[in-house]
């Protein structure tokens, strides 16, 4: 593997949102309240923030994917956790699971390496 320069915008931001992902159960006070979207917020928020220190260095795809298979899992967390009735935290969470998603598929798709469309060609 091959130590890169950043390549993405998308993952310094993406670094900000899991950071915002960890601290948020304290900053909007419901780290106390249920220990389900508290652990789900803290656990998320680190595996994506390491990704996101990787990424910004060594960009590969299988990141970007994983980021989206989180995303995800974010937005599904209140009802598969059953927080659904703290509703700043089920706010929260699939308000960074959309943002996420959307980092993710926006490299993807605009990628060339290792994005879903074919790479351009420029005409010689």
């Amino acid at each position: 593997m091959k130590l890169k320069r950043m390549k993405h915008w998308q993952d310094v931001v993406s670094v900000l949102v899991a950071i915002w992902l960890m601290a948020s159960p304290w900053v909007l006070g419901f780290a106390h309240t249920n220990l389900a979207a508290t652990g789900n917020c803290v656990m998320i928020g680190a595996v994506l923030f390491a990704f996101e220190m990787v990424e910004l260095f060594v960009p590969e795809s299988w990141e970007e994917y994983s980021e989206l298979v989180m995303g995800l899992w974010l937005i599904a967390s209140p009802w598969i956790l059953e927080f659904t009735g703290v509703r700043v935290a089920m706010q929260n969470v699939i308000a960074v699971g959309v943002v996420t998603c959307l980092l993710a598929l926006w490299v993807l798709v605009t990628d060339d390496e290792f994005g879903w469309f074919p790479p351009r060609r420029v005409p010689h």
